[in-house]
């Protein structure tokens, strides 16, 4: 079965806390669909003749409200997540990540957004993939893999260097 393409954006910032300089990354809790309640990073599915790119930017408006150029988004993954017992929720998604972007972070009816430390990713409450590849990915490292889900949000089979599209 064929998967559906998705793009999604992890914007970080820096900012100070208590005087500290930190580094952080914008998640949001869903708030329908697969996945809810769990926090991802700003995306979804790319339209007809959409590039992953032009997908990225539109979703990050629609769900957060911020503007970025596509030249900012840094590719920082392409990953298949092939669903062995609900084939219908395979999907092939492209990561980007940009710290260059304009407006206020706002809510909306998909996500409910949070800035989290990118030292400490909240992967406990986020899918379980997160935990294998995101935080390679923040440091600087392209992911490419494809990452088979079982039933209750498990990873069943992990290829790296490998995104499947089939």
């Amino acid at each position: 079965m064929a998967m559906f393409e998705v793009a999604v954006v992890y914007v970080t910032r820096s900012t100070v806390v208590d005087g500290q300089p930190r580094r952080e990354v914008l998640l949001g809790r869903k708030l329908t669909g697969l996945g809810t309640d769990r926090l991802v990073g700003p995306g979804g599915k790319l339209e007809p003749g959409e590039s992953a790119r032009d997908a990225a930017v539109r979703e990050v408006a629609e769900e957060v409200g911020l503007t970025i150029d596509p030249a900012d988004l840094v590719p920082i993954g392409e990953i298949a997540y092939p669903f062995v017992d609900e084939p219908h929720w395979s999907q092939f998604s492209y990561a980007f990540t940009t710290d260059r972007f304009d407006g206020e972070v706002r809510a909306s009816d998909e996500l409910e957004p949070v800035w989290c430390p990118l030292d400490a990713l909240p992967v406990d409450r986020m899918w379980a993939d997160a935990a294998l590849w995101l935080p390679r990915a923040l440091r600087g490292e392209f992911v490419r893999a494809t990452l088979h889900f079982g039933v209750g949000d498990r990873v069943v089979r992990q290829e790296w260097g490998v995104a499947d599209r089939s």
